[in-house]
Order: structure tokens, then sequence, then C-alpha cells
């Protein structure tokens, strides 16, 4: 099994099978691109702690009615951000100044429409 289709063996255990122990599905770990220090974190409880005071920060500054990412830019903060392809160049800069904009007025909460498409991601 090549290295991208056993990483993605993982992936598919890991998220969509809650099934992150190495030990319980060893195969594709053992064969993945994911350095040995990156296998023992996925039973490690060392940094849990660390992990959910960091969520905590970034979920204090929008509320419990959103999800992650969270994005925070001079004191606004809000959920997202999601698109179906990432802009480039004058248009991604157009797209970041709404953005800023509508975040940064009081009392604007949420823009949201249904998607038709898949994310491309590149």
């Amino acid at each position: 099994m090549s290295y991208s289709r056993s990483n993605t063996a993982v992936g598919t255990r890991s998220h969509n099978q809650q099934s992150r122990s190495p030990s319980r599905s060893p195969r594709p770990w053992r064969r993945s691109a994911c350095p040995t220090r990156s296998l023992e974190a996925a039973t490690s409880t060392e940094f849990d702690e660390a992990i959910k005071a960091s969520h905590h920060t970034g979920m204090d500054l929008v509320g419990i009615d959103v999800g992650t990412p969270v994005i925070s830019v001079d004191g606004s903060a809000f959920f997202g951000a999601r698109g179906h392809a990432a802009p480039r160049g004058e248009a991604a800069g157009k797209l970041w100044d709404g953005v800023l904009a509508v975040t940064s007025t009081d009392g604007f909460f949420e823009l949201k429409r249904t998607r038709d498409r898949r994310p491309i991601i590149d």
C-alpha cells in the first residue's frame, strides 16, 4: 500500500470510524508517512489539557453556536471561513476586507447560504 493510500486509511479510521488507536488498527499506521512521534501522540493524553484550553480560548471569543475554525482579528472573532475555491490575488484581498468589515460591525452575527458543491482544496 502506498503512503498516500495508507495515510487515507489512517484518516478514515481516525475520523470516520473514530478508531484513533494504532494498536487497534496497526497496519495503516505502520505504513503511513506519519513520524513515530505523531503515532505515539495519537494515544497520548499529554497534551489534552493544553488542547482543551486552547479550544476554549477560541470558542469563548465567538460563543457556543458555531464550530471551528475560529479566526480572531483586532478584537473581532468569527467562525469560518468556508468556501468552494480559495480566491487569489486581488479577489482574496477584496474578500478579506469584506469579512473584516462585517465582523467588526457591532450587532452583526451571520451570513449563510446552502453549499451547492464540495470545497476545492489546493
